[in-house]
């Protein structure tokens, strides 16, 4: 036997009012509309359903079980309805934003958070990207932001802003290697086992870029895909690391210092496409959000607080 869902919420809104005229106007029904529903549910069932008086109606025996299963019904109904409507797609395009890795380890991830909870309509799609890719995608329209190194991406026609400190440091078990250093070349870095990113990573491969042909022989102990890992190994000693002074939390136990190359001064700037590809008004959103995430960072002072509590090294 088949039951009419609105036949169904209309028999528990009788049974609920006791009044069949009640019922009806919940249902925005007409009365001779609503007890004709009634009529029809009785016949299907094959017993009467509801006692009707002069004040109102009440459930029969099995009246009282027909609206007990139906509102249960009604209620797994629209936890189901609720359940398929999480996987429309929003109606609003998704944005594209693009980043380096270093990008990716803390500022992208802290925006995404605040702006998703805060635009819960509009989709963001993420791509780990090379600043010279970065900037190629949101000239050619197929980006709406990007975050890029000033470096490398200064006079492309691209509109731009400034989004926040990446410059580099060298790090180190805490009382080894580092202790007492405040600068290092890059040579002498390379003096020591390293660990680092893997050789595709963006972070890298900009590294190796800027060292050019007569870069010195470097052994790595092991490289991995992610910079969480990278700065845990420096930390227990396992070799020295080369990351962004963004990446290190002032708590962790390692030593620190300035990585004394013209290179390793580096900042992000914020990039917009040259098309709206998406609603402005949204892009616009995760550009603050974006902003707001570069501000609380802690600051290079505060990164470069080591935990014996010695000040930072002075900026050159």
């Amino acid at each position: 036997m088949r039951y009419d869902l609105d036949d169904l919420r209309l028999f528990v809104h009788i049974v609920t009012e006791g009044s069949i005229t009640a019922g009806a106007h919940q249902m925005h029904l007409s009365l001779p509309s609503a007890s004709a529903r009634v009529r029809s549910l009785e016949l299907h069932a094959g017993v009467p359903l509801l006692i009707r008086g002069r004040r109102g109606v009440r459930p029969t025996p099995a009246g009282t079980t027909l609206a007990r299963h139906a509102r249960d019904v009604l209620a797994r109904t629209a936890r189901l309805e609720s359940a398929v409507a999480s996987y429309t797609r929003s109606p609003t395009a998704p944005l594209t934003l693009l980043g380096g890795g270093s990008a990716m380890h803390g500022l992208v991830p802290r925006a995404l958070v605040s702006f998703l909870r805060a635009h819960p309509d509009v989709d963001v799609t993420v791509s780990e990207s090379r600043t010279p890719h970065t900037v190629r995608m949101l000239a050619d329209g197929e980006a709406d932001l990007g975050v890029v190194l000033d470096d490398e991406a200064r006079d492309r026609g691209l509109p731009m802003e400034p989004l926040g400190d990446d410059s580099l440091v060298v790090i180190g078990q805490a009382g080894g290697i580092l202790d007492g250093r405040t600068a290092l070349t890059y040579g002498e870095v390379a003096e020591h086992p390293l660990v680092g990113l893997d050789a595709d990573s963006s972070l890298r491969r900009w590294i190796e870029k800027h060292l050019g042909p007569h870069a010195p022989v470097v052994r790595y102990r092991t490289t991995v895909a992610d910079l969480n890992v990278v700065v845990a190994l420096a930390a227990a000693g396992v070799g020295l690391a080369v990351v962004p002074r963004r990446a290190i939390d002032r708590h962790q136990p390692l030593d620190m210092c300035e990585l004394q190359e013209p290179w390793a001064r580096r900042h992000h700037l914020l990039a917009w496409g040259v098309k709206d590809r998406a609603s402005p008004t949204a892009t616009a959103a995760l550009a603050h959000h974006l902003r707001q995430a570069a501000l609380s960072e802690p600051s290079s002072h505060d990164a470069l607080e080591d935990s014996a509590g010695r000040p930072p090294f002075p900026d050159s």
